[in-house]
């Protein structure tokens, strides 16, 4: 891994929760959301033990579900307003938007703690999809780095529940690095 992530406990915020019982692109925000180990969201159309992802379940349908929670470090909105482009909490698909924390850079099995018990090891970077240029034209654009190093996307991580409990905006989001060597977040 070419960024070394400290070993120093790193805290951040919850800035935003959100939840669909549908599939469609952005998601509602709510008050709080209920995380279920081994399942995800509750009520969220992303949860299940198996592979929700509508492309990935027609073809594979019984892949575990490494996508059951999708983060978002709120530090994108601003870059991506800069490129002229407005977007809040939930529009770009996530169900957690975080405030300090540089998602996208942590090591694959970096487990954030959530609220008071609730617990999302991450699987991967989100990839986008065509979905994005059709939220907003152009947009998928700003979230593929061109950069030779660093992640080679910036909308966003996946993970998996690991505890559940409720999340709401205001909680704490504390990373927890995984022992041994460090990989990067693969592409999901």
């Amino acid at each position: 891994m070419s960024k070394v992530v400290s070993r120093a406990s790193v805290e951040g915020i919850v800035a935003a929760v959100a939840a669909d019982r549908g599939h469609r692109f952005s998601k509602p925000l709510r008050d709080h959301i209920l995380l279920v180990d081994g399942v995800g969201i509750e009520g969220d159309a992303h949860a299940g033990e198996f592979v929700r992802h509508r492309y990935l379940a027609r073809r594979h349908p019984r892949l575990p579900n490494l996508r059951q929670v999708h983060l978002i470090p709120s530090e994108l909105f601003a870059t991506v307003r800069e490129a002229g482009y407005d977007i809040g909490p939930g529009q770009l698909g996530e169900n957690i938007t975080t405030v300090g924390l540089d998602l996208e850079n942590l090591p694959l099995g970096t487990r954030i703690e959530l609220g008071p018990t609730a617990i999302v090891e991450l699987t991967g970077l989100r990839t986008p999809c065509v979905l994005i240029d059709r939220f907003r034209t152009g947009l998928k654009k700003q979230v593929v780095s061109s950069a030779k190093t660093g992640p080679a996307f910036k909308c966003g991580v996946l993970g998996v529940v690991r505890a559940g409990g409720q999340v709401a905006a205001g909680d704490h989001a504390r990373v927890m690095l995984p022992d041994g060597h460090q990989k990067r977040l693969p592409a999901l």
